[in-house]
């Protein structure tokens, strides 16, 4: 069994206009968002093996912080620069080449990519994760290379609007 957990970045920042996309630093929104579903995530008892992330600055800070919430170690996060505007495409290669003794994988990027991979991996239909939204797809398989070429069960769709209206 596999587990794949997509968690787009939480809100960023457009307040710099002089600031590339890249250097885009989260909003005071996102700053609370992000603690806010490691949280939760950390609640339902999810310890991630390994945690991929976009090394954007808005992904890098979303990725530390959830990873504290998770009791995962700052140092150990994989910082890809392919998952900064990757194509569903290319995340699925991405997903293909995880590391086969890592069971529970997250991985932290950016939208119109992480929606289109939980859309083609997924058995549920997303239209838009939003900011600092996660998915979690589970896979009847032991091996990320047939994980990436199946339809796997999506057991969570959660976002911070979402957790903030059950409260």
């Amino acid at each position: 069994m596999k587990e794949l957990f997509i968690l787009r970045h939480a809100k960023s920042s457009w307040d710099d206009p002089e600031l590339s996309d890249f250097d885009r630093p989260l909003n005071r929104r996102g700053k609370e968002d992000a603690p806010l579903m490691g949280e939760y995530l950390a609640g339902l008892g999810i310890h991630p093996d390994l945690i991929v992330a976009s090394p954007a600055k808005r992904a890098k800070k979303t990725a530390k912080i959830v990873a504290e919430k998770l009791g995962y170690e700052e140092e150990k996060i994989v910082w890809d620069e392919r998952i900064y505007e990757a194509s569903a495409q290319a995340l699925l290669y991405l997903v293909c080449q995880l590391p086969a003794n890592a069971k529970k994988v997250m991985v932290v990027g950016h939208n119109p990519g992480l929606t289109m991979l939980a859309n083609i991996l997924g058995d549920i239909a997303i239209e838009n994760i939003p900011t600092a939204g996660i998915v979690a797809i589970t896979f009847d398989t032991s091996k990320w290379e047939e994980a990436c070429r199946m339809k796997g069960h999506t057991i969570l769709f959660e976002y911070p609007k979402k957790l903030k209206t059950k409260s």
